[in-house]
């Protein structure tokens, strides 16, 4: 038998505080530090805030208001039955930055954290003051690429297809979560993926999916994805996402990428209006943030104190 588990696991000690933010109508896991303009981070699957220990210390020493958060259904965050829609999620950024007190936020999302991003920035344009994106494509460019492109965006993501069959979050936390970790060197640089801090991360994951109900709920964003490609909420989805992004943009991309493959998501500055900047990282995968952590790190600070 496995050992249960529970939020606790997510609540790691490090030079920051955690507590409790109700927004949109959900308590959210926050984890702050240092104090001035916001800067909010949103994790990517298989992840959680910890996506972002290295950022998180950097940031808020450099001047600014730091806070990664457990996105809906991760963590220790809420894990409502419903509400994984984009709509919704991008509902969830807009809620945390006022109920966090603020008006505006920088801010920087990874993977499905990068998504909800572009999402949030076409939604609550008065909100994002400035967008981080780091291997995502904005939604529509992935939409499309999975159908013009299906030897190689359709090909990569047939990982993530398999989130549609049923029940498969069981699968996804069986033997301790073991696919989590999979997934994670799957996606992830050769060169990170054979260190020893990529064994404790990967451990970090694996606990954290665990948690009663996360992998339901992370699975939850993917199936609404499909379901809604079909339905009067998704077309209406896809309108409202084509409003061009008002925020300056920096998208950031790991060149061995294999889950949003670089031709997938160069193609998402045709949705930037203002100014726009892409950055290809050689020899890194799909979790720039980890894998080069301090180029990452100069690169956020870079964009953001422009602003």
């Amino acid at each position: 038998m496995n050992p249960a588990v529970d939020d606790t696991c997510v609540m790691i000690d490090g030079p920051w505080s955690h507590r409790f933010v109700s927004a949109n109508g959900t308590r959210f896991h926050v984890v702050e530090a240092g104090t001035g303009p916001l800067v909010l981070f949103l994790h990517g699957f298989p992840e959680f805030w910890y996506a972002w220990h290295h950022q998180l210390s950097a940031i808020a020493d450099a001047g600014f208001r730091a806070v990664a958060v457990d996105l809906r259904g991760y963590g220790a965050s809420d894990k409502p039955p419903r509400g994984y829609d984009g709509y919704t999620m991008a509902g969830d950024v807009a809620g945390l930055i006022r109920a966090l007190g603020e008006r505006t936020a920088h801010l920087v999302g990874a993977g499905y954290g990068g998504m909800i991003g572009w999402a949030t920035a076409a939604f609550h344009p008065k909100l994002v003051r400035r967008l981080v994106v780091l291997g995502a494509a904005h939604p529509l460019r992935l939409r499309a690429a999975l159908a013009t492109d299906p030897r190689g965006q359709l090909a990569a993501a047939r990982p993530v297809l398999k989130f549609q069959l049923p029940r498969f979050e069981h699968v996804l936390t069986r033997d301790n979560a073991a696919l989590v970790g999979e997934y994670l060197a799957m996606w992830g640089g050769p060169a990170w993926v054979g260190t020893d801090e990529y064994r404790d991360y990967e451990h970090s994951c694996r606990q954290a999916m665990r948690i009663p109900q996360a992998a339901f709920c992370a699975l939850e964003t993917y199936r609404w994805a499909a379901r809604s490609a079909l339905r009067l909420q998704g077309y209406r989805f896809v309108k409202q996402l084509q409003k061009p992004i008002t925020a300056p943009v920096l998208q950031l991309h790991g060149a061995q990428d294999t889950a949003v493959l670089p031709r997938t998501a160069q193609g998402s500055g045709r949705y930037a209006q203002a100014e726009y900047e892409w950055r290809l990282i050689p020899d890194v995968g799909h979790f720039p943030h980890l894998e080069q952590p301090e180029l990452v790190t100069g690169e956020i600070l870079r964009w953001i104190k422009t602003g």
